[in-house]
């Protein structure tokens, strides 16, 4: 029986994971889950996000399903760290990041697909007046450890740093700002990991029959990075006659995001592009309470939804989130580890119930979230995977 680490991290990750364990089970697919310590709470008390135990658990079993994580800024950090602990050079890094970075997770899947019958999904005026729902049917493949997320900044760069950037023409404009006034981010674009996500992305449109792959990067302005990804999909595109290789500006691509979002299929990008031009799209199907996403690596896989830990929901009982984020990361954990049948199942019955439309939590109910919720309509948390399980044993 294959053993799945579960990171249930912070917030309404602990709320979420359980029920996607609870629709797994339903499902009939049989696994064993040891918990992994992992978020806010352990940097606080112990320095470390990430403990090197929850490290060991993955790198032992390969696979982690993952609920969300609560992150701050240097500051914010800072001052929760426990009093104990302040003073011994500890500094905080998200955890997803460390793992993304200690693990290779370098392929980062988020698809955004349409459910029909979901009332968040995008409508627009058509011409005659009228409104008209594109059924959007996009998988952004997002680089996902190197570029502006790869943590190699500064605040004050010492010397050696300043001096290096200084042999760069353009660091003319800023010869008179002294180093403490000068924060510096780098971004950092490899051939061989540019190669590895691109030629994932052509790999995934030619098995699923998607017609076109864009490259959505900056290379008008970002020559060095964006340019080296461009040239190299232009190369590897020739491997895929069938397909056609688009390519769009980051800040272009949010233009059209409304206007012919049916368009596009498989996108490619760095990690911050990446990150943006993924929720730009889950908002096209609903936000994020449907956004899924995978983290692979060549041995290491984690799932996890792309929201955040929203702490505000975290103890209200009984719980208001959408949980189908999550079951949605879950099924393609299945997917991954030879499971598609079990995923086709749970995605079958997701989308029986959108459709359906008699059970619906209070975002697809368009309402603000609290504890009112409820006598307006909204359904549970729990309610909400009771009649998806429902209809898998239907």
């Amino acid at each position: 029986m294959r053993t799945i680490v579960s990171l249930p991290g912070d917030g309404i990750g602990k709320v979420v994971l359980p029920e996607s364990i609870r629709l797994l089970e339903s499902a009939g697919f049989k696994a064993n889950y040891v918990h992994g310590d992992i978020g806010w709470d352990f940097w606080c008390n112990e320095g470390n996000a990430l403990p090197q135990r929850t490290v060991d658990l993955i790198a032992e079993h390969k696979i982690a399903l993952f609920g969300a994580i609560t992150s701050k800024a240097k500051d914010a950090a800072d001052k929760e760290l426990n009093p104990d602990l302040k003073g011994k050079g500890f500094v905080y890094f998200s955890p997803i990041v460390s793992l993304r970075q200690k693990f290779n997770l370098d392929i980062c899947v988020r698809p955004c697909i349409s459910f029909k019958g979901n009332p968040l999904n995008f409508i627009r005026r058509s011409a005659d007046g009228g409104f008209e729902e594109p059924m959007v049917n996009t998988v952004i493949f997002r680089q996902n450890t190197e570029g502006l997320y790869a943590g190699v900044e500064w605040t004050n760069p010492p010397k050696q740093v300043r001096d290096a950037l200084e042999t760069h023409s353009k660091m003319k404009f800023f010869k008179d700002v002294p180093s403490e006034e000068m924060a510096v981010s780098t971004r950092i674009v490899t051939k061989n990991a540019s190669e590895r996500i691109i030629r994932a992305a052509f790999e995934y449109a030619k098995k699923f029959g998607y017609s076109n792959l864009t490259l959505c990067e900056k290379p008008n302005v970002l020559r060095e990075t964006s340019g080296m990804m461009f040239k190299i999909a232009k190369e590897i595109s020739k491997e895929y006659p069938g397909i056609s290789l688009w390519d769009t500006n980051i800040d272009a691509q949010m233009m059209w995001l409304t206007k012919n979002p049916e368009d596009y299929g498989v996108i490619v990008a760095e990690n911050m592009f990446g990150d943006i031009i993924s929720d730009g799209f889950a908002g096209l199907i609903g936000g994020l309470g449907f956004a899924c996403s995978a983290n692979i690596g060549e041995e290491v896989a984690v799932f996890e939804p792309t929201h955040g830990s929203a702490p505000k929901y975290e103890k209200l009982n009984p719980s208001i989130v959408n949980p189908i984020a999550m079951f949605m990361s879950a099924c393609m954990m299945l997917d991954h580890i030879g499971e598609k049948p079990v995923a086709d199942k749970i995605r079958n019955a997701i989308a029986e119930v959108i459709e359906e439309g008699k059970v619906r939590t209070y975002d697809m109910l368009k309402l603000r979230g609290g504890p009112d919720v409820f006598s307006k309509g909204a359904a549970t948390t729990q309610q909400m995977t009771d009649e998806i399980i429902k209809k898998l044993k239907g």
